[in-house]
């Protein structure tokens, strides 16, 4: 079957632009609503936590954080975060968008394209936020010497120099190709049995969205632990390198500390955040889309019914 639907294609007139925006909103919108809880998944995923930083759950991390540090807290380092959302996600969307066509030749059902196509925009994505996580990570983590973004990521250039921004670069492609080709092929798979017409549906949207980043999330946490720990260098002190350089030293790290039970150390966190952070994901970008096609075909079809009337006018007048 074509690939012909108006909606999920958007109409011919259609530029990348359209996709670099609605991405664009869809990634600052998912990141700031979600941020607090990012900040605790952050701080559960420490190795060698402070007594004073010890959940037991997300639960008691949000208590204990609000009750002792303030609720401003959860939220240090999101400005970076937004900064660079926008521009991530849109080379993240738009990529995607243009991949799926070129690759599907315009068929419907390929989801091995989906994921091939996830994967490749993740390259873009990653190249853009995995400096922004390291900044983020850095301000989140408890008693933190930042006391602004700016600050954290002139310190870290001075003292680590700029290959600091890109150390868990190889990790996080390792995380995120995986994570997003699974992410796309479940959403795409469950697009095709809740709206299998693809029209727009704001409820298959989200619960398509929050069951394909639920389980994407699950299964390439133990990389997402590793990629923490490369951000933040924590207890690197404690270990023979100056610093914790590439994945191995990250699982041999968290090995040593934790045992086997530390590759899955935050996991609720960070299952709670990304479902409802890929369900608003999702549902934002395929309700801007649906906008912007509606006002597309709007403006296409007004032309060709004022110059129908003008004709039938001018026939009558004859």
């Amino acid at each position: 079957m074509d690939y012909e639907d108006p909606y999920e294609s958007l109409p011919p007139t259609s530029t990348p632009t359209t996709h670099m925006l609605a991405g664009s909103a869809a990634g600052i919108l998912e990141h700031s609503v979600m941020y607090p809880v990012d900040c605790v998944k952050t701080r559960m995923q420490s190795l060698v936590p402070d007594p004073k930083a010890d959940y037991r759950s997300v639960k008691d991390a949000f208590n204990t954080i609000i009750r002792h540090e303030g609720l401003l807290r959860t939220m240090k380092g999101a400005p970076i975060v937004v900064m660079g959302a926008g521009p991530a996600h849109a080379f993240y969307f738009a990529c995607y968008e243009h991949l799926k066509k070129t690759l599907s030749g315009g068929q419907r059902g390929n989801h091995l394209v989906h994921g091939v196509a996830g994967s490749v925009a993740t390259l873009l994505h990653d190249a853009v936020m995995v400096p922004v996580d390291v900044v983020k990570q850095r301000m989140q983590v408890f008693n933190s010497p930042y006391t602004s973004c700016r600050m954290c990521a002139g310190t870290i250039l001075k003292q680590e120099g700029i290959f600091a921004f890109y150390r868990s670069y190889t990790t996080q492609l390792t995380m995120n190709v995986p994570f997003q080709s699974v992410h796309f092929m479940t959403y795409e798979l469950l697009q095709d049995f809740l709206n299998h017409e693809r029209k727009y549906n704001p409820m298959t949207h989200v619960i398509s969205g929050a069951t394909a980043g639920a389980v994407a999330a699950t299964i390439t946490m133990p990389l997402d632990v590793c990629k923490t720990l490369l951000n933040t260098q924590e207890r690197c002190t404690r270990t023979h390198a100056s610093y914790i350089n590439g994945m191995v030293s990250a699982f041999r790290t968290v090995y040593e500390f934790q045992g086997l039970p530390g590759f899955f150390k935050g996991l609720s966190a960070r299952v709670i955040f990304q479902m409802p952070a890929t369900a608003i994901s999702w549902s934002v970008y395929e309700g801007f889309k649906y906008i912007i096609t509606k006002k597309q075909a709007v403006g296409e079809t007004l032309p060709k019914t004022l110059s129908i009337r003008a004709a039938s006018a001018s026939s009558h007048s004859d």
